[in-house]
């Protein structure tokens, strides 16, 4: 279903994010991640007057994970920064993020060691879509997926599927889970 008609309106500022996933020939896969802000207008900065259409921001990150989903390269570069000179000196702190598992309490880790001073703002906001982004891309090369699975197979599983109570629609009480992973399904505590 879409959002609803919008009132009378002007664009002022777009900010794209994006992730590409990449399955490498040494057996290890990139998440190339970008963010990007773009005003409509000129607007002064203290650096100076960017432009219109000319991005504030400009940053990219690239981890490279195992199979596991831990971290074993990072890199940052900034493009667009609005304090040139300052911003991308920061880039490098980036490389904290090896040996951290997109898996097990990443974001927590990521705030210890990228959050505030420690890092750039940006790129510690674009790093939180990471293990999302992985699972959505690499999720059938390391965990079973019982998605694709007929019900007999789910039936079947040995394992709990990944998949469940990691959000609304597989929560093993509902109706998804019972229609489609029968033998996972509880019954709701009435309350």
């Amino acid at each position: 279903m879409p959002l609803s008609p919008p009132v009378s309106r002007s664009l002022r500022h777009t900010r794209a994010i994006t992730v590409e996933a990449f399955a490498r020939d040494d057996g290890l896969w990139d998440l190339d991640a970008s963010i990007r802000d773009v005003k409509t207008r000129d607007i002064p900065l203290a650096s100076g007057l960017r432009a219109g259409g000319l991005p504030v921001h400009d940053l990219k990150l690239r981890v490279t994970i195992d199979r596991q989903l831990t971290i074993v390269d990072a890199e940052a570069a900034s493009d667009a920064v609005p304090y040139p000179g300052f911003c991308e000196t920061i880039v490098p702190a980036y490389k904290k993020l090896v040996g951290l598992s997109l898996m097990k309490h990443f974001r927590l880790h990521l705030k210890d060691r990228l959050s505030g001073v420690l890092g750039c703002t940006h790129l510690t906001e674009l790093a939180q879509v990471l293990p999302t982004a992985a699972l959505q891309a690499f999720a059938d090369d390391v965990f079973d997926d019982r998605g694709n699975a007929d019900a007999n197979d789910h039936a079947r599983s040995v394992e709990r599927p990944f998949e469940l109570d990691r959000c609304h629609a597989l929560r093993s009480d509902g109706p998804a889970v019972a229609t489609y992973y029968p033998r996972w399904s509880i019954k709701a505590v009435a309350g």
